[in-house]
């Protein structure tokens, strides 16, 4: 089924705004970033950022399973990064830390999600979506794994009311993924329970990236010098020190804990001043 309006806007891989259309990739915006450790580690590897190899490595996605397209696949179990959102989100769910997660997914909007390959087969896949529109196909899938969408009619993209969905659903340790700091403070406000995640911070001023800190429970880094700076002396936790997830509460703390605790993977675990980086971080810090 065609929407009227099939369009949607991600900011991802540099942070350049790319935009796709019934299916197509129609344009590719400058990238804020040139170098980026993840990007040479995606299933489509891009070892340079330029307009050409985002376009290659999202219309990879198109094929392979189907992003922003009805065909959309929400089910996947594989872990793509150690310790990134979804996959802590994931374990989380599935080790009774967390009962739904509250997320974005193209073709559906905000969605709670209630099942680990649910969390991980949408954000696991998908990251910086700006603007989506509804596929009623991608909205039953989700469904049909017990999820819950926040707005069949317009796939609308609303945290705050995700949050409140799942509360009206009587789930009660919630997780949650923003991408600003007001989200993040209004979700503190209303639900102030709620385990907050901060993502897709590569351009957040220093106001944003400090507001941002002090209302989230996890945060990454992306390729936001604010953000890494603005954790010093306050994070409890590190993991990664190429693009690094930091905790900042001890429940944030927790999570990390005792996804190192369960997992098979060796683990270096050092007292240090926080954060600890390698030199390979994403180029240049914005």
């Amino acid at each position: 089924m065609t929407q009227e309006k099939d369009e949607h806007i991600i900011e991802a891989i540099g942070r350049c705004r790319i935009v796709i259309r019934n299916g197509k990739v129609v344009e590719v915006g400058e990238a804020l970033i040139r170098d980026c450790p993840l990007a040479k580690k995606f299933a489509y590897p891009i070892p340079d950022i330029t307009k050409e190899s985002v376009k290659a490595n999202i219309e990879h996605r198109i094929r392979a399973f189907g992003m922003c397209t009805p065909d959309r696949e929400v089910i996947d179990n594989r872990e793509f990064v150690g310790f990134g959102a979804s996959e802590l989100l994931s374990f989380g769910i599935q080790a009774g830390l967390i009962d739904a997660a509250v997320i974005a997914c193209d073709g559906a909007g905000t969605v709670v999600a209630t099942k680990p390959a649910l969390v991980q087969g949408i954000g696991g896949r998908m990251s910086g979506l700006a603007s989506t529109c509804p596929y009623p196909q991608v909205m039953d899938r989700i469904e049909n794994e017990g999820g819950f969408v926040l707005d069949r009619k317009n796939a609308a993209m609303d945290p705050v009311a995700g949050v409140s969905l799942a509360v009206e659903k009587g789930f009660v340790k919630i997780a949650v993924t923003v991408a600003g700091p007001e989200a993040a403070k209004a979700i503190r406000k209303i639900h102030p329970d709620t385990f907050i995640v901060g993502v897709h911070v590569t351009g957040l001023t220093k106001q944003e990236a400090d507001d941002l800190v002090a209302a989230s429970d996890l945060v990454t880094s992306c390729a936001s010098k604010t953000i890494r700076d603005a954790v010093t002396q306050k994070a409890l936790v590190q993991a990664g020190v190429a693009i690094p997830v930091f905790a900042m509460t001890s429940r944030g703390k927790e999570l990390i804990m005792e996804k190192i605790r369960k997992g098979k993977e060796p683990v270096l675990v050092k007292q240090t001043t926080l954060p600890a980086l390698s030199d390979k971080q994403p180029g240049p810090l914005v």
